[in-house]
């Protein structure tokens, strides 16, 4: 095989920009042959691919290789086990389940290690932090202390919310910032420290717009080695921040914008206040700006790793079995804010999956939805 033929479920808002992408030839080696939704409006920008209504009637249509599921959360579940369990290699957007329970069904449908299964954590393809990364695992950060993530510009107008059914409802989407605007983060914050042993949030519901689900949340999180972290983000403020504050032994990095501050001590800071005979003093440092060119490739990035993957056996950047750490850390900080109590990981998975069920089953909450707004984001389709 020296093409791979790729269908996608959800013409939404990101199943749609995959779609122009692959027909643009931005991913090599990819023919985009199917794709499917439930309105059929959607798929008319794309004459030239077969359509279907029915996910499961594409998965089994012989039409496709390799699918790329992008649908409400919850079918990222079912749909990827029904991919898995045919044959095919699977591409699934963020999240890939919305809770861990979930996570681990899907992620044990994966039984031909020979099919390539990826997640669409984009992000991990931004230099600055690939570069972080590598400042962490090659040592040169020493231990690491203390982490701040300020994540407050995933604004969001009630347009926004009032568009899509589904949209910022436990029943459709099974929680607010931290399942939708955040599991990018939540991926990162996984991917570059690790999971934290202890959870305590305050998840605000419906703080900022009309919603059953989260729209503010403050996290404090505590590491194996005795790091703690703060992780702050939400969809009502404006213009808000993105700021990654990482205080190690060798200094303090920080990404805010374009490439990389690290300030760093010439010696590491508890080595040196354990030689010292000053009482006031500090180490010494160096501001040292480490460049980074542009973002990444993001989306056609993990496409096109996802196509090597298939056809050359190169190393994912984000296997979708990693996919469960982000889900239980959104997890963890729901149950930890409802429960009030600070929670202790690996979580419960049964225990939130009832939780989340008994939210869904007593929702009390009256879901307002925009036509207008719909003829963008269409409540009824596989849209995000």
């Amino acid at each position: 095989m020296n093409e791979v033929r790729i269908g996608i479920i959800g013409i939404g808002n990101m199943g749609s920009n995959h779609a122009k992408k692959l027909i643009a030839g931005d991913v090599p080696r990819a023919k985009l042959t199917a794709l499917c939704d439930t309105d059929p409006k959607r798929l008319e920008s794309f004459p030239d691919q077969k359509h279907f209504s029915d996910g499961e009637e594409m998965i089994n249509s012989g039409e496709i290789d390799a699918v790329i599921i992008a649908t409400p959360h919850y079918s990222h579940t079912t749909l990827g086990i029904a991919a898995l369990k045919a044959g095919l290699h699977t591409l699934v957007e963020k999240p890939i389940s919305v809770h861990k329970a979930d996570c681990e069904r899907l992620i044990a449908a994966h039984t031909d290690k020979s099919k390539v299964f990826a997640a669409m954590f984009n992000q991990r393809t931004d230099p600055r932090y690939v570069k972080l990364r590598e400042l962490i695992t090659s040592g040169q950060l020493g231990r690491i202390n203390r982490v701040n993530w300020i994540i407050t510009d995933w604004f969001r107008t009630a347009t926004y919310y009032s568009s899509g059914g589904w949209r910022a409802t436990w029943e459709g989407e099974g929680g607010g910032v931290l399942l939708n605007q955040c599991p990018h983060q939540l991926d990162l914050m996984q991917w570059l420290f690790g999971m934290p042993t202890h959870v305590r949030s305050y998840c605000e519901i419906g703080r900022y717009h009309d919603i059953e689900v989260d729209d503010d949340v403050t996290t404090y999180l505590k590491y194996p080695s005795g790091a703690t972290g703060v992780f702050i983000t939400t969809t009502g403020e404006a213009p808000g921040t993105n700021r990654l504050e990482v205080a190690a032994e060798q200094g303090k990095v920080v990404i805010e914008g374009e490439g990389i501050k690290w300030t760093r001590n010439e010696k590491q800071a508890t080595e040196f206040s354990n030689e010292t005979d000053k009482p006031f003093a500090k180490p010494e440092t160096w501001d040292i700006s480490i460049p980074t060119k542009g973002f990444g490739e993001q989306h056609v990035g993990i496409m096109k790793n996802f196509v090597a993957a298939i056809l050359d056996g190169a190393e994912l950047v984000a296997p979708a079995s990693e996919g469960i750490h982000s889900v239980e850390l959104a997890n963890a900080m729901l149950y930890s804010s409802f429960t009030d109590t600070t929670l202790e990981l690996p979580i419960d998975a049964e225990a939130y999956e009832a939780h989340l069920k008994k939210l869904i089953a007593n929702s009390t909450h009256v879901k307002k939805t925009d036509e207008k707004a719909g003829a963008v984001d269409m409540s009824g389709s596989f849209s995000r």
